[in-house]
């Protein structure tokens, strides 16, 4: 179940702190809808690692479709002085 609270609980912030565990963020609302969210810093590290690889495999499943940036491999060995 989601952790929801009003954005005024910030007052006594450490009390919303505690909340935040890895894994379990707390949604602040402003006057009843959600406007912020609040993530423990290990959760926000994991998750900027799965954009950036997401990322990455979206460009290279276009590179694949397209057929761009393929290597024979004679230009690989020469790129890697084999």
């Amino acid at each position: 179940m989601p952790n929801i609270k009003p954005v005024s609980d910030l007052r006594n912030y450490n009390d919303v702190l505690k909340s935040c565990q890895v894994g379990e963020p707390v949604f602040l609302t402003k006057n009843g809808r959600g406007r912020y969210v609040l993530l423990d810093i290990q959760e926000y590290e994991k998750q900027q690692a799965v954009i950036k690889l997401l990322a990455k495999l979206s460009e290279a499943e276009d590179a694949v479709k397209t057929g761009e940036e393929w290597k024979t491999l004679d230009d690989l060995k020469r790129e890697l002085d084999v």
